[in-house]
């Protein structure tokens, strides 16, 4: 049991393997937040709520001044009752008033998960290792009530959160903000975490202390962004990957998010996050429900690596699902920066027999073969192959790539349409638009209004004819801009504000039902590389297109920023040629091998351009991946040096069983009278002996974790070293 519950006193108390997280029922109703940290056996109350007469927090009782919401620890915060915070949700009634007043009522406890309601989530496999807490409010003068879902994981520092609203009154409300948790901490002494980026430089870690106000993060893009990632985390300032505490968050949603934290006037801090209150708003007519999406909470008094490894864990196990999950993940050539759109068949199939001479498992044909994309000017929506360029239709063209030992893989970008297609002349109102008013472009195209049902169902149809017609067992599914011009013609005018909400659910909807229909095909997602690399897609995709910036150097920042919540199975990682295709950078063909070995391998060059030697040494990078594979994919990552901190980068890999582990590091330039460095591993067992598997040098699991190995001084810009360790 992982919930324990007074009656008397109205206190619920979570408890994870190392964690504990307390509620509490005060006064007439109010639910308290009065706890979350490292596990404790027993609350009994120590760090009691002090009441007091503060100047300019109202009462919600007159006689008694001391007790006022602006000061009180809440678990999920109303608007315009005398807390002047940010609160969790906002509603307008038929009156234009926005006033509401949620009591307790009830609660519930199970065990197992409940899956939401259209919506990705973590799951249970088993009932018994989670436990779910459902706190029931209501507002008893609308019939409104919300349940907030709390679910316990009993071998993880995890809780998850959701809201469920339902209207059972007899008039309409309309949502004007709807977050999916709150938690009110009572002091500031915190560093706040966050990853941000843009195109081709995703997921850079930003860390600074919280100050007086609001801090916040956010997307109203109508995706996740590579601009800022659903996440945050509050540190405390001794934090660092071994040690120190971590109180993390990440929401499973794949649209417009915020996440913020303020710190009030007596230096309480408030984390909330969910779906971005900007442009927003939901009506609920008598009986409607609304759910919000899932937030992962992780707390860890063991700093960011236990962190990490918590999301790690949880992310591969019960986030990911299908055969794929447990599956080893093919090696994989992709023809795009070989051949971009100038390709036919007879080009492909030659990639191909490159591809299989140097041990690659899978081709994946990229962007190029449907209606007539010559440019990115064209054709998308026109999911018809090209027959100028492949005369003989995919079936042929997978068949003879198949012949030759390889899988067969394909891009399609479903969410898009291009002006000068077939699918637009047809039905130009079928992307997101306002009457009267000019498309915006983004890449020369437009967004289809997924908040439609006829439009998700084309989309269905339309990719499922060709996987159910051309054997592919790999997708990679693209979406390259952003949300602009959101309206839909589908929806009446008080419901123009919950288009963008809408399509994010019309594409759950769409990934449902086509990786339902495929289970067989792995589909990877990708945004322009990690546009869109967020916890609600890899509930659909198991992995990722973490960059389309290739480059070896900025790589190193980008997957390690990944690593923070997101396993290396779901980061895919390809070797590409030189001078890089977007920074220009010629760095050597080791280190981009080790750099992509860090997460799903595979490549994106012109195998047929490169010369013998080039295609030994990939040979020799394929043979070492496939042997290091099951540990790069299914075990323990560690970081050990972050690229953010200077001129070099490290981390390594140990087997779940820890008789094996892998080191990689990395120098970005070269530097005169540089000192010597010393790698320290982890995660290693310190009474295991370990055999270097180039050398035959044997050292003990405590001696390579706390002597450490010497780095040879070599002066070489974009210097990688590799080492293998195997339990002799």
């Amino acid at each position: 049991m992982s919930i324990y519950i007074d009656d008397e006193k109205r206190l619920f108390h979570l408890q994870g393997k190392n964690t504990s997280y307390v509620m509490q029922v005060v006064r007439d109703g109010y639910l308290a937040h009065l706890y979350w940290g490292k596990r404790v056996h027993t609350y009994r109350g120590s760090n009691k709520i002090i009441f007091m007469d503060r100047g300019f927090s109202p009462n919600p009782d007159a006689s008694d001044r001391t007790f006022s919401l602006d000061t009180l620890p809440q678990e999920y915060p109303a608007y315009g009752n005398g807390d002047f915070r940010t609160p969790s949700y906002q509603l307008q009634l038929e009156n234009g008033s926005t006033i509401t007043d949620l009591r307790y009522s009830d609660y519930r406890v199970y065990k197992g998960k409940p899956k939401l309601n259209e919506l990705p989530s973590t799951y249970a496999e088993d009932e018994n290792e989670v436990e779910t807490l459902e706190i029931l409010l209501e507002d008893q003068l609308l019939e409104l009530k919300i349940t907030l879902t709390y679910s316990i994981y009993q071998d993880l520092d995890v809780i998850t959160r959701s809201v469920h609203f339902h209207n059972q009154g007899s008039q309409s409300l309309k949502l004007l903000r709807a977050l999916s948790a709150n938690v009110d901490f009572r002091d500031d002494e915190f560093e706040l975490m966050t990853l941000y980026g843009a195109h081709n430089n995703e997921k850079n870690i930003v860390r600074r202390k919280i100050v007086p106000g609001v801090q916040m993060v956010d997307s109203c893009r109508g995706t996740s962004s590579p601009q800022q990632a659903p996440f945050l985390s509050l540190v405390r300032k001794e934090t660092n990957e071994e040690q120190g505490e971590v109180y993390a968050f990440n929401l499973v949603y794949s649209g417009n998010f915020t996440a913020q934290v303020q710190v009030d006037q007596y230096h309480n801090s408030r984390i909330s996050i969910g779906i971005n209150p900007f442009d927003f708003s939901w009506l609920l007519d008598p009986k409607e429900t609304f759910q919000t999406p899932e937030v992962v909470m992780v707390y860890t008094d063991q700093g960011l690596g236990k962190m990490s490894e918590t999301f790690h864990e949880l992310y591969r196990t019960n986030l990911c699902r299908g055969p794929f999950r447990d599956k080893i993940r093919p090696i994989r050539v992709n023809n795009w920066e070989a051949t971009y759109f100038d390709f036919n068949a007879e080009k492909i199939e030659q990639l191909a027999k490159e591809a299989k001479q140097v041990g690659i498992e899978m081709f994946v044909l990229d962007d190029g073969w449907f209606g007539k994309r010559d440019d990115d000017n064209r054709s998308l929506g026109d999911w018809i192959v090209d027959r100028r360029k492949l005369p003989n239709g995919l079936v042929d063209l997978a068949n003879r790539i198949r012949a030759l030992g390889l899988e067969f893989g394909l891009w399609f970008e479903p969410e898009m349409v291009s002006i000068d297609s077939d699918l637009y002349r047809n039905h130009p109102d079928w992307c997101l638009h306002v009457p009267d008013r000019p498309h915006t472009l983004g890449r020369n195209q437009l967004v289809l209004d997924l908040s439609r049902e006829e439009v998700c169902d084309y989309i269905i149809d339309a990719i499922s004819n060709i996987l159910a017609s051309v054997p592919i067992t790999y997708v990679k599914w693209d979406m390259n801009r952003h949300l602009t011009d959101i309206g839909s013609a589908a929806l009446p005018s008080d419901r123009q504000r919950e288009t963008a909400h809408r399509y994010i659910l019309g594409l759950y909807k769409v990934l449902e039902e086509i990786t339902s229909r495929f289970p067989n095909v792995l589909f990877e997602s990708c945004s322009s590389g990690g546009g869109r690399f967020d916890a609600g897609m890899l509930y659909y995709m198991p992995q990722t297109w973490t960059s389309d910036n290739t480059d070896a150097m900025c790589r190193l920042n980008i997957q390690y920023g990944t690593s923070l919540v997101y396993p290396p199975i779901t980061m895919g990682a390809h070797v590409s040629s030189v001078p890089n295709h977007q920074v220009g950078r010629i760095t050597p063909l080791d280190t981009r091998g080790y750099v992509a070995m860090a997460g799903n391998f595979g490549y994106e060059l012109d195998l047929t351009a490169i010369t013998e030697e080039e295609k030994e040494v990939i040979k020799q990078q394929i043979s070492l991946y496939k042997k290091i594979r099951p540990l790069i994919q299914f075990g323990k990552f560690y970081r050990i040096f972050s690229p953010f901190d200077g001129n070099e980068a490290a981390w390594n890999f140990v087997s779940e069983d820890q008789s094996e582990t892998v080191i990689s590091y990395f120098k970005i330039l070269s530097q005169p009278a540089a000192p010597l460095r010393t790698i320290k591993c982890k995660g290693l067992n310190p009474d295991y002996v370990y055999q270097n598997v180039e050398t035959g040098e044997l050292f003990g699991g405590d001696e390579l974790m706390n002597v450490g190995i010497t780095l040879p001084r070599i002066k070489q810009d974009f210097l990688s070293m590799f080492w293998r360790f195997k339990k002799a």
